[in-house]
């Protein structure tokens, strides 16, 4: 059986990361795979509990020691993955565990580049809802990426493809667009989506959204080039 390598980016989740491992591990018995967290420089016991998980789930800590962001402590942890498949999946409790075996699955199916999640249902504020509405729409026309929802983490995609790209931070959000403009194979599949476990977002809307419209241009440039 192909194995898969699950990296987990943490920022914050003491209230959250326990339930998620124990979810993946319960949804995922029929399959080879390892989980590797991603410690970024969290302020609460998130590092502790994971210490405690370790020898109970054979956890792999990446524990950063200064707050990189959500990017940077994703490609750490896939710099350290020993399988050729990625699947990245949020700390906080919000994607389900269950649909990493749907999206493994036609990933292993067809020769795809990415298979990536759109959270179709979402249990998110209002604000947050239709601000991400605007700039999925805004990014999709501008980049012809075909994607309703690139802030959806759940993702399984090829570990030296991912390595292969111009790496800057925020290239998690647009996978989709790089993974196409390079040629590279890509589809969508619905999955699920739930409130938070706990605890907070960690994003704010008007400084993400300053963010994206830079990095959309940026991607345009890498595309082209």
């Amino acid at each position: 059986m192909k194995k898969f390598s699950i990296i987990i980016p943490l920022y914050n989740e003491s209230c959250c990361i326990e339930n998620l491992i124990e979810e993946i591990v319960v949804n995922l018995k029929t399959f080879e795979y390892e989980i590797i967290t991603v410690n970024d420089f969290s302020t609460d016991n998130t590092l502790e509990i994971l210490h405690n998980l370790k020898n109970k789930y054979s956890l792999n800590i990446i524990n950063n020691n200064k707050n990189l962001g959500q990017s940077l402590s994703i490609i750490e942890g896939i710099k350290k993955a020993t399988t050729e498949t990625i699947v990245t999946i949020d700390g906080d409790g919000q994607n389900n565990p269950k649909d990493i075996q749907l999206l493994f699955d036609k990933f292993s199916s067809g020769n795809y580049g990415l298979v990536a999640g759109i959270r179709l249902r979402r249990k998110d504020s209002l604000i947050k809802i239709i601000s991400s509405r605007i700039a999925n729409f805004i990014r999709s026309k501008y980049l012809n990426d075909d994607c309703k929802d690139t802030g959806c983490s759940l993702k399984v995609f090829s570990k030296k493809t991912f390595l292969s790209l111009p790496f800057f931070d925020g290239i998690h959000r647009f996978l989709p667009a790089l993974f196409k403009g390079f040629g590279h194979k890509v589809i969508f599949i619905s999955v699920d989506h739930r409130p938070r476990f706990g605890g907070k977002s960690k994003y704010g809307t008007f400084k993400r959204l300053l963010k994206g419209l830079s990095d959309m241009y940026r991607v345009k440039k890498i595309i082209k080039n």
